[in-house]
């Protein structure tokens, strides 16, 4: 079997509405073009992705036509690790967005599941058949409303809530333990700080962290500075969740693990280097006995979350207040496994025609 072509598509992405924000000063929401990849063998086997971000479309195109295609065509398409190799290597000199990067590996992968008549996490190895989802908040206006929100999410059957909130170090406390004295002491809380803090900062607010019983203390700071995660470390009791954002996939996560910083890491495909980038991440955390936790509400993660032993949830996103129950959990707040071969594309989007085959039922 030999790859023959390579096609880029786009497709409308609706702007959520309302319109969310993920911290004061920090953008959110927002619709465009994402792009699709398509690839096809002389068999007739093909695979899909999506680029999830909002503009991917021109610069996935752009990339496809003018280094990715030639690379690609006349390859092995189940070669999976020797490609993602091939295209690590090209971003020495290409810089490749690692999300573009991921798209590739993750459309070989649904290509490897419509070959084999299985869906993605089987052929991952498969480890569970459902998983709890925790309700992960947009930033909302009051404490008052994400306490609120916090109820809904519960009667809804989500067994664990992560505030996204406001990047304010005093405002943030507050709100912090007061969700805590809201919901009492069973309810698994995380917390993500969408990067907005200094250390100095990010040390008060994961002392209320810790105090209060969090599960999990996220991105409080950029990631650029492993150094600045391991004082942060040592200085609160809550557990580290890092690694979701910086550049260089599962090299970078093993510095923040020899660091000391990390009792649990990031991993995703589209954010670590496709399928294949995601799995040496949660293979690299487990050989520490560490928690590799999936992040998004993507069909790929979706997948991932079922083939991975070390993780604990799938994430859901709260865009609104009233709260809207993502489709596909259950009542008890779980999600189940995909049962389509491949991964497939997620529901919503105004795919073109030639795509309809591939989207998965909602």
């Amino acid at each position: 079997m030999r790859i023959t072509h390579v096609e880029t598509f786009s497709a409308d992405v609706a702007a959520p509405e309302p319109p969310f924000r993920w911290r004061d000063g920090l953008r959110g929401s927002s619709g465009g073009q994402v792009g699709i990849i398509r690839i096809g063998t002389d068999t007739g086997a093909t695979g899909v992705a999506t680029a999830h971000k909002p503009g991917s479309a021109v610069v996935l195109r752009e990339l496809v036509d003018r280094v990715l295609r030639p690379e690609l065509v006349g390859a092995d398409p189940l070669q999976r690790e020797w490609l993602w190799e091939r295209l690590w290597n090209i971003d020495r000199t290409e810089y490749l967005p690692i999300h573009l990067l991921g798209v590739i590996d993750t459309a070989l992968w649904d290509l490897a599941g419509r070959v084999h008549g299985a869906p993605c996490w089987q052929l991952l190895g498969g480890y569970r058949t459902r998983i709890p989802a925790y309700a992960s908040t947009v930033t909302f206006d009051s404490i008052e409303e994400y306490l609120d929100v916090a109820d809904q999410c519960l009667a809804l059957g989500y067994p664990a809530i992560k505030l996204h909130a406001w990047g304010d170090r005093d405002r943030d406390t507050r709100l912090i333990q007061a969700l805590r004295a809201h919901v009492g002491p069973d309810v698994p809380l995380m917390y993500d700080g969408s990067a907005a803090f200094d250390l100095a900062d990010a040390v008060q607010v994961g002392h209320a962290l810790t105090e209060c019983g969090y599960f999990w203390y996220e991105e409080p700071i950029r990631e650029y500075s492993i150094t600045a995660y391991r004082w942060l470390a040592e200085r609160v009791g809550v557990p580290l969740n890092v690694a979701e954002t910086i550049p260089g996939g599962h090299l970078s996560t093993a510095d923040f693990l020899a660091a000391g910083c990390a009792t649990y890491v990031r991993t995703s495909a589209a954010l670590r280097g496709g399928m294949t980038g995601a799995m040496r991440i949660a293979h690299l955390a487990d050989a520490y006995r560490l928690r590799a936790e999936v992040h998004g509400n993507t069909q790929s993660a979706r997948h991932l979350c079922m083939a991975i032993p070390n993780t604990t949830y799938y994430e859901v996103l709260v865009t609104a207040n009233p709260v809207r129950k993502e489709s596909g959990v259950e009542p008890d707040g779980s999600v189940l496994a995909p049962r389509d071969d491949g991964i497939g594309l997620a529901p919503g989007p105004a795919y073109p025609a030639a795509l309809a085959e591939y989207v998965c039922a909602p």
